[in-house]
């Protein structure tokens, strides 16, 4: 009987490894999507997905309310993707000022338009200006044949919208934000 146990113990640890490798391999895995964003007192920066394989790098200088992102190319130590905007003609912030900016990214997928080669990317860089109560939003215009082939992008990022998130400070009691979107003409 011990003989038995000695040997049932090995097989049933064998079996049990066996079955949880095979239903680990049918179970429908879930991609996991993570960004980073780091500040200094006068410049800020985030990660962002442009496409299934690719991120973005967001450089927001508080000083002047610039906006870069960057996207490395395919082969080490090249860059194929420089997007520019600046936050503070967007939002109709007076950099002399002193604005307080707050940036953040994360994951839209944006209507496609067929045909064109320019598409918006997979994520969003949303830029607050917490003194004037507005935020925008703005896109990676990409082409993926561009990136595939290894030919540099270089445009304007995209904004896609401006709205207020509160009322300007200093605004007066009682103020509210109109709370209406603005529509970036295309």
């Amino acid at each position: 009987m011990a003989k038995w146990k000695a040997y049932c113990w090995p097989a049933v640890v064998g079996l049990g490894l066996a079955g949880g490798l095979i239903v680990g391999g049918l179970w429908p895995q879930t991609p996991l999507h993570a960004v980073a964003t780091d500040r200094i007192d006068t410049f800020g920066m985030a990660t962002g997905p442009i496409d299934s394989d690719v991120e973005a790098l967001y450089f927001l200088d508080f000083l002047t309310g610039d906006l870069r992102a960057v996207v490395l190319g395919k082969n080490p130590g090249t860059w194929t993707g420089f997007f520019n905007a600046n936050v503070a003609a967007d939002l109709g912030v007076d950099p002399q000022k002193n604005p307080k900016y707050l940036m953040v990214t994360g994951i839209s997928y944006l209507r496609r338009a067929g045909g064109s080669r320019l598409q918006p990317s997979n994520s969003i860089c949303y830029v607050a200006e917490v003194t004037s109560g507005k935020v925008a939003a703005y896109s990676v215009p990409w082409s993926k044949s561009l990136y595939a082939a290894g030919q540099m992008q270089s445009t304007a990022l995209v904004l896609v919208g401006v709205t207020r998130f509160r009322p300007a400070l200093g605004a007066g009691p009682g103020t509210m934000p109109d709370g209406g979107v603005r529509k970036v003409p295309r």
